[in-house]
This record gives C-alpha cells, sequence and structure tokens, in this order.
C-alpha cells in the first residue's frame, strides 16, 4: 500500500524554499452554523467555486497569482460549456470535460428543477482561487462585501466548492 500524499507537509516546504515564512492557519474557535429557517424546497441557493473557472468571456485566472481577490459573478443561465480553467494546483482534466466536477452549475439547475431546492439564486460566483496569505483582507473586507451580495440576492444557502 502506498502512502498517502503528506500535501500541507509539501506546501510547506515550497513556500519555505522560496522564502516565505512559516503558513500560520486559520484556526476558528467557533462556527456561525445554523439551521436554515426554510424547507431546502423553499430555499435560494447560490455557491462560489475556487477552482479557477471563469467565462470564456472573462479574463482566465492567473493559476500562478497570489492574493487575488477577483470574485467573478456568474449569471445563473450561463450554459456550463461557456467556461475555462485556469489552475495549476489541481489536475482539472475532469473539469475540462464536464465542468460540474468544480463548478455544479448544471446539478443546481436540476435540483431546482426537481424541486428538492426552492431555485438557483440569480448570481453563482467564482474567486477566491487559493494562495491567498491576507486573511485579514478576506475576513474584513471581502468576504463580508460577498456575503452583501448574497443578502442582495436573497440567498438563504451557500455552497463552497474548492477544487
Amino acid at each position: 500500500m502506498s502512502e498517502p500524499i503528506r500535501y500541507v507537509d509539501r506546501l510547506k516546504t515550497h513556500y519555505e524554499s522560496q522564502g516565505f515564512p512559516p503558513y500560520a492557519w486559520t484556526i476558528n474557535e467557533d462556527a456561525p452554523l445554523c439551521r436554515l429557517d426554510n424547507p431546502l424546497s423553499e430555499c435560494r441557493v447560490s455557491m462560489l467555486t475556487s477552482g479557477g473557472v471563469s467565462s470564456c468571456s472573462a479574463p482566465a485566472w492567473n493559476p500562478h497569482a497570489r492574493n487575488d481577490f477577483r470574485l467573478d459573478a456568474v449569471e445563473a443561465g450561463a450554459q456550463s460549456d461557456a467556461f475555462q480553467i485556469h489552475d495549476a494546483y489541481y489536475d482539472h482534466s475532469d473539469a475540462d470535460r464536464d465542468l460540474n466536477c468544480v463548478f455544479p452549475i448544471d446539478r443546481l439547475r436540476e435540483l431546482a428543477a426537481e424541486g428538492i431546492i426552492g431555485a438557483v439564486a440569480p448570481r453563482l460566483w467564482s474567486g477566491f482561487m487559493g494562495r491567498i496569505y491576507k486573511r485579514r483582507a478576506v475576513i474584513e473586507d471581502h468576504a463580508p462585501a460577498l456575503a452583501r451580495e448574497l443578502t442582495n440576492d436573497e440567498v438563504d444557502l451557500f455552497l463552497l466548492v474548492p477544487a
């Protein structure tokens, strides 16, 4: 039996070799989880992928960027074949064939059509594409800005889809 890949150790070694200080992992002492106010079948759902997904009509993500706070709004009706993936930190060959691996846009619409969820929010999201070292900027500025947009879209449930 082969050994598992020590992903975190490899990243630590890689970044230290480039002169970065040791990464200070975020430790959450509490999680503001709460029960849904409505049954899932009545909820408006949005999602965010961090998988380097962008519309073919938008600029591609820079797969080697650091602290890229770009956040793309994606219209809920966008066709899943109208996207490109630019990320160097995972093998996205399966997602290149079926975007739903990292951005399940078609699956979300199917859940709405079947009545499992109430509706797909008018906007879905792609962004926060890894290698963000300025956590304070995310926590204090960018995540609250996204939360305001979700409130504007009357989102009841927000799914995070990491790549």
